[in-house]
């Protein structure tokens, strides 16, 4: 069949490649001129004139990301090398905190919450007793539970130094609002799923190098049409066809943001026929009620000069609250195992609200008074909507909106929240369900 595929951020090169390797005819239409979405790679140029590839947000992988590590063996990136493979810590400056061993699950994450640093006995065990009790309960829990009611009885070390960073980190969404049941999948594929799925996977090259771009490569090898730098606001039915940018396709996959999918669709849905445009109308309804959140990364340069690592490990948990943003910092030098040392540190400010110089002054604070370092911002990335809120009972849209019209993307209903292995995941389904 000929397939179009709207957007080509990581969903739509999922969907894509898999469309490929299904046999179809698959044309890929990418408003931007530079693949991967809310997921790329930007340029940075530095004080002394050198100009390096940073993240338009740092992002984190897990080794339970099967199906984003599958992909990109598909299209011929190496994990192992492009990965910064760590062991599952959430450690802050001064040492404190939670470190998993590697070894087989469950013990690495018995042995790591009985040598957790910083907690009392009687918070190790609070945790213990809570991850049997969810484990117990085959980790699920009521539609409607959110993630500080889920955990209503960890003492408050716990929910502020453990679960809070964590719920923040994985959905994006406050303990109060996020959903128990996202949280506890999560929870699930990490400590349960095999040896090395709680592992965090850093990019030591940019988002666009990890995947995008190859993938553009891999399809442009094997026949597909790439249209770069055309926006695709509608598409029309006619007949058993789906007519985009001016083409006639028998399928489309639509793979751009929750917010422009329901924008372009509902412009659509009016000129449609009248046995699918109440579908295509209902889907763009319940799309727009997502509400989305902002993440920032601030990318600061150390002022003091120094050819070590400026941090104890490549990521660190920082304190956050009022008056400090951020929840993570990265050693991008240590990441990237540059043999040219930039000094770069990458502040994630998640569920990020304020203005831009306010939030870099308070960054610049926070990095004195935690790290011990002088720091000066140099680039300041905000993605308005970086995930959707990953709430609890939230009801996401389906993937199918119409006959032969599909949706994929992070925002569509599935167990992961908003992340890169959601977006894979959604776009390699909505390439298999082509009927």
């Amino acid at each position: 069949m000929r397939i179009a595929v709207v957007g080509a951020g990581w969903a739509g090169l999922a969907a894509a490649v898999q469309a490929v390797q299904a046999g179809h005819a698959v044309t890929v239409f990418e408003a931007a001129r530079q693949p991967g979405g809310r997921a790329r790679g930007v340029p940075l140029r530095l004080p002394d004139g050198r100009e390096v590839m940073v993240d338009n947000g740092q992002h984190i992988l897990i080794g339970a990301y099967t199906e984003s590590l599958r992909l990109m063996r598909t299209v011929g990136v190496d994990p192992a090398s492009a990965l910064l493979r760590l062991p599952l810590a959430l450690r802050f400056a001064d040492g404190s905190g939670l470190q998993l061993p590697d070894g087989p699950p469950p013990w690495d994450a018995l042995a790591g919450i009985l040598r957790a640093r910083g907690w009392r006995w009687s918070e190790r065990l609070a945790l213990l007793r809570a991850s049997l009790g969810w484990r117990r309960a085959g980790f699920a829990c009521p539609p409607d539970m959110t993630v500080a009611a889920l955990c209503r009885t960890l003492p408050p070390r716990l929910m502020t130094e453990f679960i809070e960073p964590l719920c923040v980190a994985a959905l994006n969404t406050p303990v109060q609002q996020a959903s128990g049941r996202v949280f506890l999948r999560v929870l699930h594929d990490a400590l349960l799923g095999g040896r090395g799925h709680s592992n965090l996977l850093l990019a030591r090259v940019d988002l666009g190098a990890l995947l995008p771009h190859a993938a553009l490569h891999w399809l442009q090898q094997r026949g597909a049409v790439l249209r770069c730098g055309e926006r695709v606001d509608a598409l029309h039915a006619q007949g058993p066809h789906w007519s985009v940018g001016g083409q006639a396709f028998e399928r489309v996959i639509w793979a751009t943001s929750a917010s422009n999918a329901a924008q372009a669709l509902a412009q659509s849905a009016p000129a449609a026929f009248n046995s699918i445009a109440p579908a295509m109308q209902d889907w763009c309804a319940s799309t727009a009620r997502l509400k989305h959140r902002a993440i920032t990364t601030v990318y600061a340069q150390a002022l003091t000069a120094t050819t070590a690592s400026l941090l104890p490990r490549p990521m660190l948990a920082l304190r956050s609250g009022t008056d400090a943003p951020a929840q993570f910092v990265f050693d991008r030098d240590a990441i990237t195992g540059t043999r040219e040392p930039t000094g770069l540190l990458a502040f994630v400010v998640s569920d990020s609200a304020g203005e831009r110089a306010a939030l870099q002054a308070a960054v610049v604070a926070q990095a004195q008074r935690e790290l011990g370092l002088a720091v000066q911002p140099l680039l300041t990335v905000t993605e308005k909507r970086a995930t959707f809120a990953c709430s609890a009972a939230l009801q996401r849209p389906p993937a199918r909106i119409a006959p032969g019209l599909l949706a994929c993307g992070d925002y569509v209903d599935g167990p992961y929240p908003a992340t890169l292995e959601g977006a894979v995941r959604s776009g390699r389904q909505a390439a298999e369900a082509l009927r």
